[in-house]
This record gives structure tokens, C-alpha cells and sequence, in this order.
């Protein structure tokens, strides 16, 4: 029986009993059935709350003591439907096993789109990077995909001397001659080299005829060539590339010009897909373009009246080429190399004699000129992140090697000699060029 006492203050006591409210027949201390309202309420012991239904609120927040594990004896949450967790939400040490059975996603958290300073290793350039906000860029100074454990800067010149074709190397760093590095496969000289620091393919060329053949060499290893395929460009093929894809474009002098571009991935012999075209059909007498990782120029060219306009590709797209700026001058044999930020390009910018010139690759615009070069006409190019290396020319009679540092303007300096002095138009590529990014 209840006991009702009214004394000094008024008291509801029940003692050895159940209280029903709605319900003569409770089954626990305390039974209600209807609508409870409560201020403040505070459940001391383990509760259990069997079902959420009416309950709402801006928000739901977990609060516990040191040592709790979710306000649960097994430490988990298992959450059943959809649930979305807003942005303004922070895990600050997060849950130990979470199971969820339908979708589940927590905000700004993707690969697609990193946090601006968000770093990653990159196994197959075994190198940390960092995301800039556009694209991922290595964290060291240049991305050492050639000679383990020694500096990079090596370039690889494909050469035809008369009847002979010899490929020379040479390390950027130090001046001196050019060495042998072994035979070419097929050896024809105005090819469109492309690298991707680990292997150097040469596209196209003139050996004797239109030659539509490429080969590769690995830049670490002295060796001959190796067979790769055929393209359809031909002789005056230009070429860019990043750490994947190489990228030539133009060629079939003396005809029929060619406006189609070719995309091979470095990593598999023999890939060879159409890319997208040029602004127009032409050859380049040339063997380069300027290259940043994201895009890379064609300069000038042939038409066959010489060009100036200059095209720009974005080497991840199979897009079009579209137009940059032009050059200083009109002209066919326009090899180019530089850094990430800056392309140094060969310009004949009076008869008999050469000059460079430069633009910002990630801006579009016209050149600028650079300084005088030491030798005329269409030399081969290349480069690392603080030297463009020029090798032979256009003439026959030049085999002298000189170099400009990229980040300052002025004068081209002697670095050496090629081996062989019969070197018109030699094709060159580097391990450290501009595509393959660093500081």
C-alpha cells in the first residue's frame, strides 16, 4: 500500500512497491505511459534507450569521462540507415571499430580533393610530394628517377654523323666533353626526343629518307638502342613529356605536314594513341618543345613557309593544342628546353647567326629575348632545373657544346665538345628536364 505522510514538508514515499502512472499493473520502479516532459533531466547508472523515436535536435553530442568508450560496455557504435555528418564535425581521437550498414562519409576527406599542404609518397616517382591546391609537386629539390644514389643531369644526344649513329651523354653539372653512350637503333637526326627521366624515346627522324620508326635507351645505363614501334610523324617531330606520357607532334617534311599529335606512356613499349592536333600542320626541323609538369610548347615550324605562333598542350589531356604567343621571329628550327617555370628556346634571329629567347611556360605570351648563342642554327636542346644545354646545329660543321643558366638572362658559355663532328640537328632529352617538376 502507498503511504502518504504530510508533515513539516509535504512527501510522496512508496516503499517495497511499483508506481504506475497510466498503467495499474507496472512492471518497474517507475512506469509511465503518456507523454513525459523534464528539464534537465539526469540518469545516473548505465541507461539503455531502446528507440530515438521523438527525439530532435540541432544537434547530437556524445560527452563522456576519461576512459569511456562511446557510453557503450563493448566500445562500439553501429549505426543502421543513412546518416550525415556535417561539415563542422571532428573526430578528435575517433571511434575504434565503427559499423556502419549503409553509406557513411566524412567530410573533406578525399583523394580527389586534398587539403591544400597535404603530403603523399609517390611509389612510382619514389619521391614526397605535397598538394599546391592545383596538382601534386615534389617536396626535394628534383625528382632522382635516373642513377641511384648519384646526381642527375644527365642528357642523352641521338646523333647521326654521316653513315654513323652514335649517341653521346653528358652531365649538365660539370662542363667538359661529350662521351659515348653506344649506337642508335635506327638513328635519324630532327627526331622528337621525350623523356621521363628513367627512359629517353626518339621519335621519327631523317635517316636517308622520312623515317617513321622510335626507339628508347635507358638514361641510367650506357647501351644501344632498342626497338620501341613506328609513328606517323616523320622527320620534324617536336616533343614534350612529364613523368607518364611523351608527346610528339608535327612532322613529315618534306610532305605531306602533319597537324596530328601521338601520346606514348613510358612505361609500356610500344603504346602509341592519337593525342589531338595541332593549330596547324607543320614540321620543326627541331627536337623539343618547353615543358612545366601540367603543359608543354611547339614552337614555330614550318609550314611550308616558316612559322612564329607557338601552340601549348596540356600533356594529362587529349585535347587540342592552342596557341601561346609567338616568337621573335619566323622560323623552322626551333628547339627548346628550360625548367618547370621558364623555356629557353633557339631562335635565328639574324642570318648567320642565333640568339635565345624565353617565355613562362604558365603564362601565356610572346617571347622575350634571352642572349646570343655561340654556334647558328637549329642546335639540339636540353635540359635540367638550372642549365639549358645546347649541342651541334643545323650545320654540319659544328660539333661544339655550350649552355645559359635558365634563371638569368645573358650570353651562351663553351661547355665542351660532341664526339663526332658531323652533327646536323642532333635529338636530345634529359632525366631532369622541366616536365618531370621540382625545385
Amino acid at each position: 500500500m502507498a503511504k502518504v505522510r504530510i508533515g513539516f514538508s509535504t512527501q510522496f514515499e512508496l516503499e517495497n512497491e511499483l508506481v504506475g502512472i497510466g498503467t495499474d499493473n507496472p512492471t518497474n520502479t517507475l512506469q509511465a505511459l503518456g507523454n513525459i516532459r523534464s528539464s534537465d533531466a539526469k540518469v545516473v547508472g548505465v541507461s539503455t534507450l531502446t528507440t530515438f523515436d521523438g527525439f530532435t535536435d540541432t544537434k547530437l553530442s556524445l560527452e563522456g569521462s576519461a576512459g569511456s568508450k562511446q557510453h557503450t560496455t563493448s566500445g562500439e557504435i553501429i549505426i543502421e540507415g543513412t546518416v550525415t555528418v556535417s561539415s563542422g564535425t571532428t573526430f578528435t581521437s575517433g571511434p575504434e571499430n565503427l559499423t556502419v550498414t549503409d553509406s557513411f562519409t566524412l567530410p573533406g576527406i578525399s583523394e580527389d580533393k586534398p587539403s591544400v599542404g597535404t603530403t603523399r609518397f609517390n611509389e612510382n616517382l619514389a619521391s614526397l610530394e605535397f598538394y599546391t591546391g592545383v596538382e601534386w609537386r615534389a617536396v626535394n629539390s628534383y625528382v632522382d628517377m635516373g642513377r641511384m644514389g648519384s646526381s642527375t643531369g644527365r642528357g642523352v644526344m641521338l646523333i647521326k654523323s654521316g653513315t654513323q649513329k652514335s649517341l653521346n651523354y653528358l652531365q649538365a653539372s660539370t662542363l667538359g666533353n661529350a662521351e659515348d653512350f653506344g649506337l642508335a637503333f635506327y638513328g635519324g637526326y630532327g627526331a622528337g626526343g621525350t623523356s621521363n627521366g628513367i627512359r629517353a624515346v626518339y621519335s621519327g627522324g631523317w635517316s636517308g629518307s622520312n623515317a617513321t620508326d622510335i626507339e628508347y635507351h635507358t638514361l641510367a645505363s650506357k647501351g644501344n638502342g632498342t626497338d620501341w614501334g613506328v609513328d606517323g610523324n616523320g622527320w620534324g617531330i617536336a616533343g614534350i613529356s612529364d613523368s607518364i606520357r611523351g608527346i610528339i607532334g608535327g612532322g613529315g617534311y618534306p610532305s605531306p605536314f602533319t597537324d596530328a599529335m601521338e601520346m606514348h606512356t613510358f612505361s609500356t613499349v610500344g603504346s602509341k594513341v592519337d593525342y589531338g592536333d595541332l593549330t596547324v600542320a607543320r614540321t620543326y626541323i627541331g627536337t623539343t618543345g618547353c615543358n612545366s609538369p601540367t603543359r608543354g610548347t611547339f614552337n614555330g615550324g614550318y609550314t611550308p613557309t616558316y612559322q612564329s605562333v607557338i601552340d601549348v598542350k596540356q600533356i594529362a589531356s587529349d585535347g587540342n593544342a592552342v596557341k601561346f604567343g609567338d616568337m621573335m621571329s619566323a622560323q623552322g628550327g626551333t628547339a627548346g628546353g628550360g625548367n618547370q617555370t621558364r623555356g629557353i628556346i633557339a631562335e635565328n634571329l639574324a642570318p648567320g647567326g642565333i640568339g635565345a629567347t624565353y617565355i613562362t611556360i604558365a603564362s601565356d605570351g610572346n617571347t622575350t629575348y634571352f642572349g646570343d648563342l655561340v654556334h647558328p642554327s637549329r642546335p639540339g636542346v636540353n635540359s635540367t632545373q638550372t642549365r639549358c644545354i645546347f649541342a651541334g646545329s643545323g650545320s654540319a660543321s659544328y660539333n661544339t657544346i655550350s649552355y645559359v643558366t635558365i634563371a638569368s638572362t645573358g650570353n651562351g658559355i663553351d661547355f665542351g665538345d660532341l664526339t663526332c663532328s658531323n652533327t646536323a640537328t642532333p635529338s636530345i632529352t634529359s632525366d631532369s628536364h622541366g616536365g618531370l617538376g621540382g625545385f
